[in-house]
């Protein structure tokens, strides 16, 4: 059986906060520069995707993009129509 010596136990200690602390470091410094490269690399894609004949329209502008409803007409080939008249008996 070894026993784990106090150097090896320091180092190992060490070694975790090393880790720990650079760890710490990339993700509040490094990580907001490599998110925002990642975002202008999907915005580039998506500009290419959309085309650049997309109309952009000026604040507070609505625009609908929908194809009317068109009126319903009857079927005149159904028949003449005749009023209801209830019978007493």
């Amino acid at each position: 059986m070894q026993a784990a010596s106090f150097t090896g136990v320091l180092n190992t200690i060490l070694i975790i906060m090393l880790i720990y602390y650079g760890l710490k470091f990339v993700g509040k410094y490094l990580m907001p520069f490599f998110l925002q490269k990642v975002m202008q690399n999907v915005e580039k894609k998506f500009n290419q995707q959309t085309g650049p004949n997309q109309d952009i329209s000026k604040e507070g502008e609505t625009i609908i993009d929908k194809k009317p409803i068109a009126s319903k007409e009857s079927n005149k080939d159904v028949g003449e129509y005749v009023d209801f008249e209830e019978v007493d008996e």
